[in-house]
């Protein structure tokens, strides 16, 4: 049972720091040695006691299965500019020696009948106490900036809401979840032709560099 949640919390908001600190020099690391980082910004926070207690009402979650039973506890949210990115950010996460995945959910390509898109990990990480190790559950939701947006809104709305939308905008969001999703393909297919582009350049001024000296000879 927790008797002091500011105890029980602590914990998890050492490794939301300790991982905020980590991924964010993961963007550095990029940014110093190819110009371009997948990782746009990173975000992560401890859940409120009152959200805490309202889920375990809503799922059922037993005050000393807590620390087994309820995986967002501690949650960080990575952003990143290409749909493309997130599974290069993913594909990260799956090597680091520091954190135990034990979940995956694609909801990116496999949405939610709402609409909303998100890579989701689940992962066991050690935080070092002064008593020893203790292993906690936490997620990372891997996501677009354009995702994170209409998430953002969504999240918002629902609370307002209460989960209960009207039909027609129940619609919309839908709707307007796709939307963003095919702004994010747009721009993806924008930077690939560009890329394209400037690869073509290349080519024709060495092309050109190679003609000219051989008229020089």
């Amino acid at each position: 049972m927790v008797d002091d949640w500011d105890d029980f919390l602590i914990p998890y908001k050492q490794a939301v720091d300790e991982l905020k600190v980590k991924l964010r020099g993961i963007r550095a690391q990029f940014l110093k040695i190819d110009g371009r980082s997948p990782i746009e910004f990173v975000t992560g926070r401890v859940k409120p006691v009152d959200s805490i207690k309202e889920k375990m009402v809503r799922r059922h979650i037993q005050e000393d299965r807590l620390e087994e039973d309820m995986e967002d506890i501690a949650g960080l949210r990575i952003m990143c500019q290409f749909v493309e990115d997130i599974y290069q950010v993913v594909d990260l996460l799956r090597k680091r020696t520091d954190i135990n995945i034990l979940e995956e959910r694609d909801y990116v390509h496999n949405k939610k009948p709402s609409g909303y898109r998100s890579y989701h990990i689940i992962f066991e990480y050690p935080v070092q106490m002064l008593d020893g190790e203790k292993v906690i559950l936490a997620e990372i939701q891997v996501r677009t900036l354009a995702m994170n947006f209409w998430a953002t809104v969504e999240h918002s709305l629902n609370y307002k809401y209460k989960g209960e939308f009207p039909d027609d905008l129940k619609a919309r969001l839908e709707r307007s979840a796709e939307a963003a999703f095919h702004l994010d393909e747009e721009m993806s297919e924008i930077r690939d032709e560009l890329q394209e582009t400037k690869k073509q350049d290349r080519k024709t001024d060495v092309r050109k560099s190679s003609d000219e000296d051989s008229h020089l000879q």
